[in-house]
């Protein structure tokens, strides 16, 4: 499969998270979500054992296997799993675009990848329209607190793009399959405890039970499988730009499910967001950093 197609379809399948994740938040505790979701990509990836065995450890991985694993899905998980209490799908969404500007950041440092100019001036664009998009967002019934969800959220991007990085740094020694099934097993562990801790409603909510598990089956195994696939065949940063896309999705999405609607000012915030996507695509099918 091409490494773009790949990219593709793990955005769409990001996108659409935003989705079953906030609604599924509406209902339980966002512990409980994401605890079966893990669970649930667990049993799954213990079902496909075969490939998960597939690596060659070398000694010093397990401070990358370690740290990438509290970086995802624990502190990224309950960093978005508290933002989506307070802002909206699409505002979160939109939010993903400062994830390519911190994979280059913490890709300079791990993987020596250059930050060239023009891969600074777009990305810039893609962060400061989600921080005007914060800026500019009121109270709603989709969003109580959209400046801390927001922040929150933000929190999450940063976690995310090192766990990015560290899959680029271990993906000769570890089949994408592997990389995730740590993540079930990290963020059992983590979230587990937490179900002592919080009310459970009931009856449940199968639309929200079917969520967790779209969540765990076909988001953290698929979008994450496809991504850890990618990013074996081309650069971080390549594989980073893809993920502005994500809002796209995120928005036509939320409006079509959620009834989520934005305002003028906040459309030009994405507007803006786009640019820097724009300029950001160029390089990239210029092929300056493949």
């Amino acid at each position: 499969m091409p490494a773009s197609l790949a990219l593709i379809i793990a955005t769409f399948l990001w996108g659409s998270s935003f989705i079953a994740l906030k609604y599924a938040i509406n209902i339980y505790d966002p512990a409980f979500v994401i605890f079966f979701r893990m669970l649930t990509t667990l049993v799954l990836c213990l079902c496909l054992w075969p490939w998960v065995k597939k690596f060659s450890y070398q000694t010093g991985d397990w401070k990358y296997l370690l740290s990438m694993s509290l970086a995802e899905p624990c502190l990224y998980y309950l960093f978005e799993g508290n933002a989506m209490k307070y802002t909206s799908a699409s505002q979160a969404g939109v939010l993903v675009s400062c994830f390519p500007l911190l994979v280059a950041v913490v890709a300079y440092f791990m993987l020596k990848e250059k930050i060239t100019k023009q891969l600074a001036i777009g990305f810039s664009f893609c962060i400061g329209g989600g921080i005007l998009l914060t800026l500019v967002s009121e109270n709603s019934s989709h969003a109580p607190n959209p400046a801390w969800g927001n922040f929150l959220e933000f929190l999450a991007m940063v976690c995310a793009a090192y766990y990015a990085v560290s899959v680029k740094k271990l993906s000769t020694r570890y089949a994408p399959l592997t990389l995730i099934a740590l993540q079930g097993i990290a963020g059992s562990l983590f979230f587990g405890p937490f179900l002592f801790f919080i009310d459970i409603p009931t009856p449940h909510d199968i639309t929200a039970l079917a969520g967790i598990f779209y969540l765990g089956a076909f988001v953290t195994i698929g979008a994450y499988g496809m991504y850890n696939y990618a990013i074996t065949k081309v650069s971080v940063l390549t594989a980073a730009a893809f993920t502005n896309l994500i809002p796209i999705f995120t928005l036509g999405l939320s409006a079509l499910m959620l009834g989520e609607s934005l305002d003028l000012s906040q459309w030009l915030c994405i507007f803006m967001v786009f640019i820097g996507v724009y300029i950001s695509q160029r390089r990239t099918r210029k092929g300056l950093i493949d």
